[in-house]
């Protein structure tokens, strides 16, 4: 298979994966349409932005999961905006989804699969809410045996107290 053709199908992918995080948010808040979530999501519905945000995280992560075999486990996580952030962004629909993903050593080819996947959901999530694509979509930490095991930036994370992350898939 070609590059072309694999950009394609991610982007059918991304496609996919905003659907069914539309759907899976308006059972959550039991919205009667994927619409009324994109209306509430250009609201800046801090709600339906959770649920989406959780539901496209899991299937990034699922996906990742299942092509890079040194991925251990995948976590969502809280991100603390600061006033700036909100001033400037755009409410609700400017914060990244934060993914942070443990892995037994870190790879280029996780690295590029990340990449292109943030490439192809903020394309598409750009066309299903409309307005401008935000420059990047996906968040992704990616932590290995030593960050966790030293606590070292974002591998402190799995073992806080105060602000664990929310594990969304393993091996």
């Amino acid at each position: 298979m070609n590059e072309v053709s694999e950009v394609k199908d991610l982007a059918s992918a991304a496609k996919v994966v905003l659907t069914q995080a539309m759907e899976y948010c308006a059972q959550k808040t039991r919205l009667d349409s994927s619409q009324a979530v994109i209306d509430r999501l250009r609201e800046g519905d801090g709600e339906a932005c959770g649920y989406c945000h959780y539901s496209v995280a899991k299937q990034v992560a699922e996906s990742l999961g299942a092509l890079d075999d040194t991925i251990k486990a995948a976590y969502i996580y809280d991100y603390d905006a600061t006033p700036e952030d909100l001033c400037f962004a755009e409410a609700g629909r400017a914060l990244p989804i934060h993914l942070l993903v443990w892995v037994g050593r870190k790879t280029a080819a996780l690295k590029a699969m990340v990449e292109t996947w943030d490439r192809a959901l903020a394309q598409r999530y750009a066309e299903m809410i409309g307005g401008h694509q935000p420059a990047y979509l996906l968040d992704v930490q990616v932590v290995d045996d030593a960050d966790v095991e030293k606590r070292i930036g974002h591998g402190a994370l799995l073992s806080s107290l105060y602000h664990p992350p929310i594990q969304i898939w393993r091996r």
